[in-house]
């Protein structure tokens, strides 16, 4: 395309320049023909088939996406980045740009160049030399960390810090920030002096191409701002780099404004493609909130709750970007009001999104079609969502929103672009684990990539009591960096203890002095005028008449077939997967033969057929007009949060107040529903809540739960006999998590057992858990050098136990296949192991992925005790980090551990039989 035309596409973009004509006169001479050839033969790129790309080229490639991205966002965007970056909101474009193609000026160094022969022969064809010791230093990121400052502030007229953290941002782009001892080895050593010679010209070439105006007036960048800077600048390079997008060469420009001028177009054809378009903001008009609230649940008309009434009215006189705390019973409307939030909260600070942090897949994939019809009736032009977790790619959802051109004018498509790893929280519109949120705040890498996408959005956390200290104080520092980013926070449970609750707003800067004195219910809401909060009368649930009852699955089990007596559905909810399991196996023998539906869920199951159980779940025991007349589902922890289910009555083993009331409420949760009459009354019954207090090391309880809180816990229900929600969930929970001494009556081997061996126990592990957090957590407060001193860079994959977001026993992800005589067999394909895998081939062993945290099993595996990773998965990208596990005759044999996979039980862990003969 020539210059006019060029000119004219330019008119059509978000940002134009006034001024661009007289820009591209004035530049005329900036010319390829004109650079001295020893710099206008560096490279950047090679091509398969010997051509290359220049230095200068991929550098305007790079400013041209950055620019056409920052177009794209939103002005309140545009008004952060310029306060953080010292600059005009109308010159941030340019200006960051220019900072960001850069990213590559490390280069220019005689150990990269000496990397491709053809590009080091073509550069001492043209004077430029490599002695030896100028070749020793290879890393051209850490190289523009070390030689690109004192340009840049030369041609910026920048302060020097300001100069020194926006190349540390630039240069981290190949995931990790150097610290300063990297910094001083990334500077060539005895370097002749033709290579400073070209680099600068290379240097003046691309300024004067691009002549950013003004002057930074700020003295220093803070580490959030690094962060996204560095974040951009990963985004722009991975755009930049690909030659479908962006092909090799000069493209048949000379002037170097002719060729941005079109690198610009590219880039808009690129983003295009991706699915990254401009910021939409969902609420064009305002509305009273009932009809909003009818709108976002797909009715005509609806009245809102007292929950989303005093929330809205809150959120309505929001200014600037806030933290709603939404402390509310279950089937309250938490999530509508949380999607009405976003509404609002958008409209406001024009934020560019919204991301739906859950505590498992299996609440973000129920979550994901709920956010999917809540935008479909809000989006006016095409938008992306992305599922955000391991098992994003195996979702029917997601498989059919990929199908979608999301370059075409479909409202919701999934780009494959997103979805590659550390890229999906680049979409504007996410759904997904908390886990994946939470990686911002560790030295994992690319991390600023995700905290880029987060910034600037709406970050919905639900259930934040789910999780232990550990977890806990991830999210705290999580709301710290977001909170510097300018987004706007969501924050939603039923039951969380006060403690808890005053970390998190003192993480949004809210001191507990500030917060106001409400009675549960309540909704708190924190932005730049202060923060204030209501109450409101929830609905009142059926009273749940509680039982105690013995441990053993023997008391389990009967109760259940005696409850079934009179029809209905029930769910028996375990501590662990082996009880889980023990528990189904005697209920397939009591009921056979019965009409009962008996389901089995947990998270040993591979994850394909995992998915299908969930699903079925769903069907069986959600909001549907038809159910089974006689059912039981018996289920882990995975039925207890966000999955809108709902029981007839329940059995449930001893945990924390806060999880049972969780699990509690899937009972009669649809109040419409009508009841077989023998449970027309709510009734739970809890395991271990007995006179006598429960063993939590022989059932295996206290290896699931702090035992001291499940000691709590039991010494409070021990005389409840009717629970009232949601009038007693604030009571219990902030007994249970509180100081107030035990109730009088326990046994004294009791009270000890609670009061001084779990306490002092819990008191331990609360503080070695916190510190673990401040040890592996990144403060968004410090310098660069500081927060990254003693943070060892990980991968997300968590394979580093100092970079993991969840405590817990380690786990290893395995994939089972049979071993036959023709080979491995996964379902109804073969395949030879030290064979690369066709994709099908790979997608289907990855959709059988099941992860296992037994000790024995762990250290097996990850200590070579299964042989070498053969090379069908160590050289495929999906499996590399998966182990096979190899079955013979349907088992794989470990010491005296047979590990088998049941269609029905999932992966079975059990002694090995005296008459298998350990056979492997």
């Amino acid at each position: 395309m020539g210059l006019e035309n060029s000119m004219k596409a330019e008119r059509g973009s978000a940002f134009f320049y006034e001024n661009s004509q007289q820009y591209v006169l004035k530049n005329a001479s900036m010319r390829y023909s004109s650079l001295p050839p020893q710099t206008r033969v560096l490279w950047a790129k090679s091509g398969e088939a010997g051509g290359r790309h220049g230095l200068l080229s991929h550098l305007l490639d790079v400013a041209a996406v950055a620019e056409c991205i920052l177009e794209l966002e939103s002005s309140a965007g545009m008004r952060w980045a310029a306060s953080q970056m010292g600059l005009p909101a109308d010159l941030v474009p340019r200006w960051v740009a220019t900072i960001v193609g850069l990213h590559d000026f490390g280069k220019a160094i005689p150990g990269f160049q000496a990397k491709w022969e053809a590009g080091k022969l073509a550069d001492i064809a043209q004077g430029l030399a490599f002695p030896p010791s100028a070749c020793t230093v290879d890393n051209h990121a850490c190289a523009t960390a070390a030689i690109l400052g004192p340009l840049l502030r030369k041609a910026s007229g920048a302060e020097r810090d300001w100069c020194t953290k926006v190349v540390q941002a630039i240069s981290a782009h190949h995931g990790y920030h150097f610290l300063s001892s990297e910094v001083d080895g990334g500077r060539p050593f005895n370097e002749p002096k033709p290579w400073a010679q070209a680099r600068q010209a290379l240097f003046d070439a691309y300024w004067r191409t691009l002549s950013p105006q003004g002057v930074p007036h700020s003295e220093t960048l803070n580490l959030t701002t690094v962060n996204w800077l560095a974040g951009l600048t990963s985004a722009a390079d991975w755009i930049a780099s690909n030659p479908e997008w962006f092909p090799l060469g000069e493209r048949g420009h000379d002037a170097l404004s002719d060729y941005f001028l079109h690198a610009r177009q590219l880039a808009r054809a690129a983003l295009a493609h991706i699915g990254w378009r401009a910021m939409q903001v969902l609420l064009r008009q305002d509305a009273p909130t009932s009809d909003l609230l009818a709108r976002v649940a797909g009715q005509e008309s609806l009245s809102a709750r007292p929950l989303q009434s005093v929330g809205d009215a809150l959120l309505k006189a929001a200014q600037g970007p806030a933290l709603l705390l939404v402390e509310a019973p279950m089937g309250e409307g938490k999530t509508e009001l949380a999607f009405l939030a976003h509404l609002r909260l958008q409209a406001i600070n024009a934020h560019r999104g919204l991301y739906v942090a859950l505590p498992t897949q299996a609440t973000g994939n129920a979550m994901f079609r709920r956010v999917q019809r809540f935008l479909q009736r809000f989006v006016e032009k095409p938008t992306d969502i992305q599922l955000v977790h391991g098992g994003a790619a195996m979702n029917e959802d997601v498989v059919r929103l990929r199908g979608i051109d999301h370059s075409c004018e479909a409202a919701l498509s999934a780009s494959a672009w997103f979805a590659q790893r550390r890229r999906p929280l680049l979409s504007p519109y996410g759904v997904g684990t908390v886990d994946q949120a939470l990686l911002c705040t560790l030295n994992v890498k690319h991390h600023f990539v995700r905290l880029w996408g987060l910034s600037n959005r709406v970050v919905v956390l639900d259930e934040v009591h789910a999780y232990d200290t550990y977890t806990s104080g991830l999210i705290v520092v999580l709301l710290q960096w977001l909170k510097a980013a300018g987004s706007s926070v969501v924050l939603m449970s039923a039951t969380l203890p006060r403690a808890r609750r005053d970390e998190l707003l003192a993480a949004w800067n809210v001191a507990a002095n500030d917060v106001p004195e409400l009675p549960y219910p309540r909704v708190l809401l924190a932005d730049d005028v202060g923060v204030r909060g209501d109450t409101f009368s929830a609905r009142t649930l059926p009273p749940i008449h509680l039982h105690g009852l013995g441990t053993q699955l023997e008391d389990m089990a009967d109760t259940a077939v005696e409850q079934l007596a009179g029809g209905g559905c029930g769910a028996l909810i375990v501590n662990t997967v082996d009880r889980a399991q023990a528990l189904y196996r005697m209920l397939r023998e009591r009921l056979q033969g019965t009409a009962t539906e008996l389901l089995l869920f947990h998270a040993r199951f591979p994850a394909d057929d995992r998915r299908r159980l969930e699903q079925r779940v769903l069907e069986k025991f959600g909001a549907t007009e038809t159910r089974p007349q006689r059912a039981l589902l018996v289920a882990t922890q995975v039925a207890e949060q966000s999955l809108d289910i709902d029981f007839d009555f329940m059995l449930s083993d001893l945990a924390p107040v806060d999880l049972l009331l969780q699990r509690a409420g899937r009972l009669h949760r649809h109040a419409d529903r009508v009841r077989p009459p023998s449970h027309a009354r709510a009734q739970l019954w809890v395991a271990g809540l007995m006179p006598e207090f429960p063993d939590l090391e022989e059932t295996a309880w206290g290896f699931v739960y702090d035992p001291y809180i499940l000691g709590r816990t039991w010494a409070k229900l021990q005389h409840e006999t009717l629970l009232q929600l949601p009038e007693d969930i604030d009571r219990l929970v902030q007994w249970v998590y509180g100081s107030d001494p035990l109730p009088e009556g326990l046994a004294q081997s009791v009270q000890d057992s609670i009061e001084l061996a779990a306490y002092g126990e819990h008191l331990a592990n609360e503080k070695r858990q916190r510190q673990q957090a401040l040890n592996a957590t990144l403060d968004s407060s410090v310098d660069l050098g500081e927060a990254y001193n003693g943070k060892p860079r990980g991968n997300e994959e968590g394979d580093d136990i100092r970079n993991k977001t969840r405590l817990g026993r380690d786990s290893v992800t395995l994939i089972p296949v049979e071993k036959t005589a023709e080979g491995w067999k996964v379902g109804d394909c073969i395949f030879q192991p030290d064979q690369m895998l066709d994709n099908a081939t790979a997608r289907q062993l990855y959709n059988r992925q099941v992860s296992v945290s037994k000790p024995a099993i762990v250290r097996h595996f990850q200590t070579g005790g299964c042989g070498a990773l053969p090379a069908s998965f160590a050289e495929n990208g999906l499996l590399r980090y998966f182990y096979p596990l190899v079955l013979n005759d349907g088992c794989y044999t470990l010491d005296k551990l047979c590990i088998k996979l049941d269609k029905e039980l999932g992966l079975v862990l059990e002694p090995v039989s005296l008459t298998d003969g350990g056979k492997q």
